[in-house]
């Protein structure tokens, strides 16, 4: 079996103010990079990361000295034209209020929809199982968005829940599990064995 520990980044400034920060490439905060390095996870065989810096630095705090390798797939759902706003700069804007009646299911204008995304992040999840199975890898962390661990477990999570269901703050994230040769194969199965917190180790 595969473990694969699914974190979130650590807080952004955009993330205190509630924003859709998606393709902006927001550093962490200085204090919370300072808090996230506390903690001591541990190591494992792999360290996969989303490309934009929230994710890279936090993957170094956690895993201090450990090769990081960027999933291009992971990166977080391009917004459009709601990229860097919050909900009080996007009130009376017609788009957003329509998306917001769908339930989140609506394309993003200007930007990609929930089905694109969710597609995304899988390719690069087939990525590392596949990298995974060939180097016979025990365990893998994955530090990425919370959009890209919700479309991954909303597609693939065991047991099955819906999309928002899986949100998780900052620097949070699921311990999950899979057989990577059956999920090559085609039995795509992750068991969720349950929460990460912040600061928990892997043991």
């Amino acid at each position: 079996m595969l473990k694969l520990y699914m974190i979130r980044h650590g807080m952004t400034y955009g993330n205190t103010q509630g924003r859709y920060i998606g393709t902006t490439d927001e550093p962490l905060l200085p204090e919370e990079a300072a808090d996230l390095k506390k903690y001591d996870l541990g190591r494992v065989d792999r360290v996969y990361a989303s490309p934009r810096k929230r994710c890279r630095e936090t993957a170094e705090i956690l895993y201090p000295g450990q090769e990081i390798t960027l999933v291009e797939e992971f990166a977080e759902c391009d917004f459009g034209e709601f990229e860097n706003k919050n909900y009080q700069e996007l009130s009376g804007n017609p788009d957003y209020q329509k998306w917001v009646d769908s339930g989140g299911t609506l394309e993003f204008p200007g930007g990609e929809s929930r089905k694109e995304f969710r597609e995304r992040c899988i390719a690069g999840l087939n990525r590392v199982v596949l990298e995974a199975y060939e180097n016979q890898w025990a365990e893998a962390a994955l530090i990425v968005h919370g959009g890209t661990i919700m479309s991954i477990l909303e597609a693939y999570g065991f047991p099955h829940q819906d999309y928002y269901s899986w949100h998780v703050k900052n620097a949070e994230g699921y311990r999950v599990r899979l057989d990577p040769e059956a999920y090559l194969r085609g039995s795509r199965q992750l068991i969720v064995d349950g929460r990460i917190v912040r600061g928990d180790s892997h043991e």
